[in-house]
């Protein structure tokens, strides 16, 4: 998928623009020094240090114009990047680091990584609208990877809806401190989103960034 056009021409132009008043203001700015220099005092003559530092910050200026155009390109070619990646992970499963997937089938599954022991800890399963539907006290866990296992069993005994449902965890170690878990979910990519500034994932719970992917498993 290309980077838009739009974006691109944008970058030019305002390149073009700042490198247009430049230029008009350093030709004023030559044609005045020109002026003093032809009426200026012999016996008093002009301190060159002024013109000489106005000199040093037009050479500035125009060296900035320079580096934002570059930067400009630079931030095409890694969005240019971002877009031929995305398309590249079609059809294939992710981990995301995310803490909402899709309940489907009586199942839904969060994988979480606590970095130290834990004495206590409750685990939360939250609708699409924020509503309590289940709630875990576990027993101690050990630092290092686990998996939860939701089977859309609710709190009052009713089984919830296929749909989006997001985990929380709150952890504690045997001192009382929390401890803050990263949570991640296995979803499939189905599509990806080219509306905004840089690309995004589609999958079953949603759209993700590029940046909450962990890895791409290829299973075909």
């Amino acid at each position: 998928m290309p980077v838009s056009p739009i974006a691109d021409v944008a970058t030019q132009t305002q390149g073009t623009a700042d490198r247009s008043r430049l230029s008009d203001n350093y030709d004023t700015f030559l044609v005045l020094l020109t002026a003093q220099l032809q009426n200026q005092d012999p016996l008093s003559p002009m301190d060159s240090t002024a013109f000489t530092e106005q000199l040093v910050q037009y050479s500035q200026v125009e060296q900035q114009i320079r580096t934002n155009e570059q930067l400009s390109g630079l931030v095409l070619q890694y969005q240019a990047a971002s877009a031929g990646a995305a398309l590249s992970y079609l059809g294939k499963d992710a981990i995301i680091e995310a803490n909402e997937t899709y309940l489907a089938g009586g199942a839904a599954n969060w994988a979480y990584n606590l970095p130290a022991n834990a004495d206590t800890m409750t685990i939360q399963v939250r609708d699409a609208s924020g509503r309590l539907v289940y709630q875990d006290e576990t027993q101690p866990r050990t630092a290092g990877e686990h998996l939860f296992t939701w089977d859309g069993e609710t709190t009052t005994g009713s089984t919830a809806p296929d749909g989006v449902y997001s985990i929380s965890i709150t952890a504690r170690n045997a001192a009382g401190t929390a401890i803050t878990p990263t949570v991640n979910v296995r979803e499939t990519i189905m599509g990806v989103d080219f509306s905004g500034a840089t690309p995004l994932v589609i999958t079953p719970s949603g759209t993700r960034g590029l940046d909450t992917i962990r890895s791409v498993l290829d299973v075909n």
